[in-house]
Formats: structure tokens, C-alpha cells, sequence
């Protein structure tokens, strides 16, 4: 009798499945060009998102080669990392590295170039012994034939051997377009006291390179000029749809929209349901739910219905009782979250946007926080203690011993905190409400300093 249980894509690698399908595919070695075995391993990274670890190995030559490509999509940002190396604790930290990470030290004006080096999983001690090796591969042959350019070498190299052994603080920048790239937080869920990270908007080039055009771009690859100037289609293309044929207000407003995706999890295939509804009070939202029946995955997704709001929202939620579980709050995706009493702050993509209670938003915490990489495996962590530490915290609010304040900032004005009193004008005494005007640094990050409301005509 054969199984027909379905078995997620993407797999985590634990005692319970202790054969994962590794695919082997025979392909050239390019060190002896005799044929070697390249194997293939989908899995998932604990607290970050799915890849593919790809290992080469030749038989004839003994050449070796490991790399790693992520299995999800390109990060709707790109992502830039800013590390001060300071501790020895620093130079072990994890570093997940994308093909398209760019890698610069300011202080040795030292550039490794986007798509010049293959992804791989290192630490960042790891980064500049691979830079080391690149560096004095063919010192040999140099030292003979080039003797002026082999003793520059070996004094860069010394310098690089300098930042290794920590004897000054050093600076790591690491930039990466396709936003794939991950630093670990040893203090976590603390924030992290040496390493800020940033997102950026990519430009049209940077998308290029990375294989993403507009609707725009592909329409017009989709047409032929004619003499008049204009274009018309070429035959055969997909052109845009008559708007008078559907609307988002006829098709999207009374029913439950479904269309095909991959599961976030293990990226099998799955559905997803979608659903407008409007919040009491506050504005409508779109609310989208995944249910994987490979992986039993499910995954709730909100987005908010209308436009960026005049001003930012700051809500101070106190949870003293059991009471204050039962609150509804919707969470934007650009909403950050705080808990001073806990000292811990996370950002808006952290548990993403959902329409949930209190309770709800912790129990979210610690369901993510279960799944952080220092809370697995054998290897000594220092965040391992600490995140035990938070969780048992959490677990200590869900139980009601203990009283915190859940700060939510959202620069978007996009999330809401229902209010207990009768008198919906005035919020009660548990929630403390902030109308603020955003700095130029959150209208940049939100995309508002470019945006054009007027005289846009002209320009198109």
C-alpha cells in the first residue's frame, strides 16, 4: 500500500525525518573537467525563510564546492546591514549571504562587488578568511612574476589578519538588492546594541539585474512601432483588460476571492483566500488567509484597504488582566512594536500585518520566537539563555503575572486599537493614543518624499 501523505517542499531538518531527499545531479567539475556530483538540499533556515544548499564534490580531483541560493522570492526592499565589530562575540556571529550582497569594510576601503562570490551560510570572521584565501591564491606564482604586486598583497593581507584578530574595532557594511541577506542579533530579542539594518527601495536598474519589470516594461517589449509614432501589440500578447469589465468594488466587495500561491513554509502549492471587509470605526481592510495541506501551514495576512494616513499613530496598550487579552488590534506591516518592561523591540515585517487581540500579538511572539535558530541545534549560542528567559516572560503575561505595556508605532497611521469605552470619542483609561507628524526619514522609507500628487500629467 503506498503513502500518499504530502511532504512540504522545503523540510526542517530534525530526528523525525532523518533522510531528507537530497536530488544528486551529475554535472563537470571545473578544476579537472571530469565529471562530479553536485547534491541538492531544499530546507529551511529557523527564523529566517527557505533555501537550497547546493554541494559539489569530484572523486577525480578532490575539488570541493558548497553554496546556497534562497527558495523564496526576492524581498519586495533590498536591505542594507551595518555591523561594528567590537566584541569577539562579534566575529562569530551567523551570516546568511546572498549572490547579491555587496561587502565593504570603510575603514581598509575594502569592496567585495555584488554577484562576485557565490551565497553561502559563514560567520563573519568566516567573510574575511574567505576574502584571505581569495586573496593569496596565487601569491606563489606572483611573488616570481609580479614581486611588486604579491608585497602590496601581503600587507592588505595583514591588515585583513589585523581585523580577524580584533586588535581595533572595525566596521562590516553589507548591502544586498534582493534583501536576502541575514545577520544573527546575539542579544535577541533584545535590539541589537552594534548592528542597524536598513530597507531601500531598489531602483529600476537594480530590479533589472534582478529579473524584475513592470507591467509597463513588459507591455512595451510587447509591441511594434508603427509609423505614426505610436505602438500597437505584437499578435498573440497579453494586453490590459477593458476596466468597465470588472471593478474592485463590484467583483471584491461581497465575496471571497481565491487564487493559487505557494505555501510561505515549505512553498508547496496552495490556495489563498481573500476577503474585504470593513473594521468598525476605522477603515477597510483586506484580509488574505493561506492553508497548506502539504505542510499544514496557516498563515493570516492583513493589509490596509485605503492610502497612507496625514499622520502617524502611536497606541500605548497597558495588559494588567485578563480583560485587556480580549482587545482588538490591527497591525500594519509598517507598524513597529515595543514592550519597554521587557526591554524588546521589533519591527513592522516581524510578525507582519494581522487583525488579532492582545493576546493574540503575544502569543504571535513567542509562536516566532519558538522558531529562532539559537533555540536549535547543539551549537553554543549566547542568545540561547536569553530568548528562554523572554519567552518564560511572555508565558508569565499570558497567565496574568505579570503587567506590561504593548507599544505599537505606525508611521503609516494604518493600525487600530479597539476602544472599551462607551464613549467611542474618547479612548479609555487602558490605551493612550499619539497623532504625530512623520520626519523626513519615515516619509522616505514609506516612499512619500518622491511622490508627485500634482502636475504628474505633465511629466507622464
Amino acid at each position: 500500500m503506498c503513502s500518499t501523505e504530502k511532504k512540504p517542499l522545503f523540510r526542517d531538518l530534525t530526528a523525525e525525518d532523518p533522510e531528507p531527499e537530497v536530488t544528486e545531479i551529475e554535472s563537470l567539475c571545473v578544476n579537472c573537467l571530469e565529471n562530479g556530483m553536485t547534491r541538492l538540499l531544499l530546507t529551511r533556515i529557523p527564523h529566517y525563510k527557505n533555501v537550497v544548499l547546493m554541494s559539489f564534490s569530484c572523486e577525480h580531483c578532490g575539488y570541493q564546492n558548497n553554496e546556497i541560493q534562497p527558495g523564496g522570492a526576492i524581498a519586495e526592499f533590498g536591505i542594507r546591514w551595518k555591523l561594528r565589530v567590537e566584541e569577539p562575540s562579534d566575529l562569530n556571529r551567523q551570516v546568511v549571504k546572498s549572490d547579491f550582497t555587496r561587502v565593504y569594510i570603510p575603514e581598509l576601503e575594502f569592496e567585495i562587488p555584488a554577484n562576485s562570490q557565490k551565497g553561502e551560510v559563514t560567520t563573519v570572521e568566516g567573510l574575511i578568511a574567505r576574502a584571505i584565501a581569495g586573496l593569496t591564491q596565487d601569491q606563489e606564482i606572483r611573488r616570481t612574476e609580479h614581486p611588486d604586486a604579491a608585497e602590496q598583497i601581503d600587507g592588505f593581507v595583514a591588515k585583513l589578519q589585523a581585523l580577524k584578530e580584533l586588535e581595533t574595532p572595525w566596521t562590516l557594511e553589507l548591502e544586498d538588492t534582493s534583501g536576502n541577506t541575514f545577520v544573527e542579533n546575539p542579544d535577541a530579542p533584545k535590539k541589537d546594541p552594534r548592528c542597524d539594518s536598513t530597507e531601500f527601495k531598489r531602483t529600476t536598474d537594480q530590479d533589472h539585474k534582478l529579473g524584475i519589470f513592470t507591467r509597463q516594461e513588459r507591455r512595451s517589449d510587447m509591441c511594434l512601432p508603427v509609423n505614426n509614432g505610436t505602438q500597437e501589440p505584437i499578435a498573440g500578447s497579453i494586453t490590459p483588460a477593458d476596466p468597465s469589465q470588472g471593478c474592485y468594488e463590484r467583483l471584491a466587495a461581497d465575496e471571497v476571492l481565491q487564487f493559487s500561491t505557494n505555501c510561505p513554509d515549505c512553498n508547496a502549492p496552495a490556495d489563498t483566500n481573500m476577503k474585504i471587509t470593513k473594521i468598525p470605526h476605522f477603515k477597510e481592510v483586506v484580509i488574505m488567509a493561506t492553508v497548506c495541506d502539504s505542510c499544514g501551514h496557516r498563515t493570516n495576512e492583513v493589509k490596509s484597504g485605503g492610502g497612507i494616513e496625514e499622520k502617524g499613530v502611536r497606541f500605548e496598550v497597558r495588559i494588567a488582566g485578563k480583560e485587556d487579552f480580549s482587545r482588538d488590534i490591527l497591525k500594519s506591516e509598517t507598524c513597529s512594536m515595543s514592550i519597554p518592561e521587557l526591554e524588546v523591540e521589533v519591527g513592522g515585517r516581524a510578525l507582519g500585518g494581522r487583525f488579532t487581540t492582545a493576546e493574540g500579538v503575544i502569543r504571535g511572539c513567542i509562536e516566532q520566537l519558538a522558531d529562532a535558530p539559537s533555540l536549535h541545534g547543539d551549537a553554543p549560542v549566547p542568545s540561547k539563555g536569553n530568548l528562554q528567559k523572554f519567552l518564560e516572560k511572555l508565558e508569565e503575561v499570558l497567565e496574568g503575572k505579570r503587567q506590561i505595556t504593548l507599544i505599537l508605532d505606525d508611521p503609516a497611521g494604518n493600525s487600530y486599537v479597539q476602544n472599551l469605552s462607551d464613549d467611542l470619542t474618547v479612548y479609555d483609561d487602558g490605551v493612550k493614543v499619539t497623532h504625530y507628524e512623520r520626519s523626513f526619514d519615515q516619509n522616505e522609507e514609506l516612499g512619500l518624499n518622491d511622490m508627485k500628487t500634482e502636475g504628474y500629467e505633465q511629466d507622464a
